[in-house]
């Protein structure tokens, strides 16, 4: 395979894990996946779960770029909805001038927590969401209509370059506003239990009309992937996270991660392990495999592996996945 891989790392917390730990984790894994060859790091945007340290991408993001050297690192994504647009923009400006053509701005609708904490984020007017997306464009200075808040405000003064803007989704109104307005358009696979339909993709691209950043659709699938030694290591590193996965089916809290000791001993494994999850576990022929397979089926034009691990077993899995094909940095 030559598709480009990228990685998203979702910083679960396990048992015994605290927010400093899981966050020194995140920044050793970005180290590794820069010198591995990815293209991408990003990371994701979630409020008050105790299983989950990534609060504030734009925070994470100024860390882990600067503590690496050629990788991109951005947001997979910022949950728009949350925040004013032109905070959004000042705040990726921002990390575009400190690290220039290394900064993803990710777009997501959905809230990245619960009902009551998406209230106490949110502000009344922000039901608009297709509005909100073209206002962060506009004022990073790609505008898609010729008038707009862009006019009055500035996301920064003298800018050079732009972030990359990607808009991230798992269904078709999603899917068709990337599409209308020319950007990447990143299909959130990995949150996905079953195998389900790709619809989404056929959606973007008979939508899409090319814009000054991008003449031609392009699609990023996100997976979960976890690679070892041997098929069998895999599928035991990879319990935790089927048990994680079951207990969020069942709207079990707190959802952090065993050790793959603790889930072997876990009652219900065998449960977890009949679950009919978008997972991709085993050897690096195996996991190679896989994502050939799911190339085929959606067309990637760039895959974004997140490890289902933490720790040394995440990079050895990025590690023998690089190692098992070009990942395509460039």
């Amino acid at each position: 395979m030559t598709i480009p891989l990228s990685v998203l790392d979702l910083a679960v917390l396990g048992t015994e894990s605290t927010s400093a730990g899981v966050l020194a984790e995140t920044t050793a894994l970005a180290r590794c996946a820069d010198e591995f060859g990815y293209r991408r790091f990003w990371v994701a945007e979630h409020h008050n779960m105790r299983s989950v340290a990534a609060t504030s991408p734009p925070v994470l993001i100024a860390h882990l770029a600067a503590v690496t050297r050629r990788i991109r690192v951005g947001s997979g994504g910022v949950m728009l909805p949350n925040h004013s647009p032109l905070v959004v923009a000042e705040q990726f400006a921002m990390l575009e001038a400190l690290h220039p053509g290394r900064i993803d701005l990710g777009i997501g609708r959905a809230p990245g927590t619960d009902p009551a904490t998406a209230a106490a984020l949110r502000r009344p007017d922000d039901a608009d969401f297709p509005r909100q997306v073209r206002d962060v464009l506009g004022l990073l200075g790609d505008p898609r209509s010729r008038e707009g808040i862009w006019d009055h405000f500035a996301a920064t003064p003298v800018p050079t370059s732009m972030p990359g803007v990607v808009l991230l989704g798992s269904g078709e109104r999603g899917a068709r506003l990337a599409g209308e307005l020319g950007v990447p358009f990143a299909f959130a696979y990995h949150l996905r239990t079953s195998g389900g339909s790709f619809e989404p993709l056929r959606v973007y691209r008979d939508s899409f009309v090319p814009s000054a950043g991008l003449t031609a659709p392009y699609v990023l699938v996100s997976v979960n992937v976890l690679v070892a030694d041997t098929d069998a290591e895999a599928d035991r590193l990879a319990d935790p996270h089927r048990l994680r996965m079951l207990e969020m089916l069942a709207g079990v809290p707190p959802l952090l991660l065993r050790s793959p000791e603790a889930a072997a001993a876990h009652p219900h494994l065998g449960r977890a392990r009949r679950l009919p999850l978008t997972l991709i576990a085993g050897a690096p022929a195996t996991a190679a495999e896989g994502l050939a397979e799911l190339a085929d089926a959606t067309g990637a034009d760039e895959f974004v592996v997140a490890p289902v691990a933490r720790g040394e077993a995440a990079v050895r899995s990025l590690g023998l996945l690089s190692e098992a094909q070009a990942v395509g940095a460039s």
